[in-house]
């Protein structure tokens, strides 16, 4: 099915299966276990000599619907859910690392990748090497020959770099290491990375694939060799399982992906259109905008530019807080992805524990807040903002 169906309709009716009580929507199993005919079967399906569901760490009806869901969007051959976002970047590296490995990362991702790669990776020995996500010529420089992972967040969090996803996977494939893109900021319902050359694609489900603010997921899409392989054996003996309630949730999110997101990317264009002329703004970091530096590699590899954008308040730290404190809607809280807008200072929040000086050099200044547009009507969140940016 597919191959034969468009993303949006694959969004909708890819993976699901019915029981014998034939429901329409998707079955929410909420088991531990499951039971055999008899030990002889039990023996089997552990041996792998059988198919079938064991053990809900690692096989569970509703988070095989989940995955073969999010597979289909992506164009993916298979896809292994996690319990968070975070979880599926730490199975992505502890299930394809070993000590001596090199990987190149790009400046400018999630906050709490960079303690994870530094600190706790390091441990295991393996070297991490920070680009700037957009120099081409950086990520050649950096290739080592045990060089084995590249890893990019396009559009970058949270200033709205874009990667040139092609590139990135001729470069990684020269040097015969896998490319893994994080795709949680626009989702497969406007961008899809295997398309450009991705080898993995990394979601938080937690933000736009459940979509309501309600649960945690993630979950690394890629080829049946990859995902089934390596990735599966590290989250069935580790343990970083998604719970089937979750995968539940966001199975029932995808149905509406396409409207949220494209009602939502709609939205924060016009709201990134009148920041770039308020006088209190001195940068919005936004691809929809024909100012932003990869506004047309954007334009290539995005249906949509995306909910998501950012915006550098003159005054500093001082003059961020005063608009995010001034917010009377809009949620102040550090997730995004929601359907209702959510603002945040990322520079003492989500990349708080990242040192200053790398935190400038991802372009995280001061000044900076993070919005993400949430579903309320675009002029609300405008006089929301307005309330902190006109007060001079």
């Amino acid at each position: 099915m597919a191959g034969k169906l468009k993303p949006d309709t694959l969004g909708v009716r890819a993976g699901a299966v019915r029981s014998d009580f034939q429901e329409h929507s998707e079955a929410l199993v909420l088991t531990s276990s499951f039971v055999y005919k008899s030990a002889s079967e039990a023996a089997r399906k552990f041996a792998n000599e059988e198919p079938g569901n064991i053990y809900s760490r690692f096989t569970n009806p509703t988070v095989k619907m989940f995955q073969d869901r999010l597979a289909a969007m992506e164009g993916a051959q298979a896809c292994v859910a996690t319990a968070t976002g975070m979880a599926a970047v730490a199975t992505t590296v502890f299930g394809l690392l070993k000590q001596g490995d090199h990987l190149i990362a790009a400046r400018g991702v999630f906050g709490t990748v960079v303690p994870l790669f530094d600190q706790i990776l390091a441990r295991f020995g393996v070297e991490t090497t920070w680009v700037d996500l957009a120099d081409l010529k950086a990520w050649k420089k950096a290739v080592r020959k045990n060089t084995k992972l590249f890893f990019v967040e396009t559009p970058s969090n949270p200033v709205c770099e874009i990667a040139d996803i092609g590139a990135l996977a001729d470069i990684a494939h020269n040097a015969k290491a896998l490319l893994a893109v994080d795709n949680c900021m626009c989702s497969p319902a406007l961008q899809r990375p295997i398309e450009f050359g991705a080898d993995l694609v990394i979601h938080s489900g937690t933000k736009y694939l459940d979509g309501q603010g309600r649960v945690l997921a993630g979950a690394i899409c890629g080829g049946a060799g990859l995902v089934t392989g390596p990735l599966f054996q590290f989250v069935r003996t580790a343990g970083p399982a998604i719970s089937p309630f979750n995968a539940w949730i966001c199975l029932k999110g995808m149905d509406t992906l396409r409207i949220r997101m494209d009602a939502q990317s709609r939205a924060a264009m016009d709201i990134a259109k009148w920041l770039e002329k308020h006088p209190a703004v001195e940068q919005v970091h936004y691809p929809g905008l024909k100012s932003h530096p990869q506004h047309e590699l954007a334009r290539k590899q995005q249906s949509l530019a995306g909910p998501v954008l950012s915006f550098v308040v003159k005054g500093g730290r001082e003059a961020a807080w005063r608009v995010i404190d001034s917010v009377k809607m809009i949620s102040i809280t550090a997730n995004f992805g929601d359907t209702k807008s959510t603002v945040c200072h990322p520079a003492t929040t989500t990349h708080g524990r990242i040192p200053p000086r790398e935190r400038e050099a991802a372009g995280i200044a001061e000044g900076l807040v993070r919005l993400a547009v949430g579903l309320e009507d675009p002029a609300d969140i405008r006089a929301d903002l307005a309330r902190g940016l006109d007060r001079r």
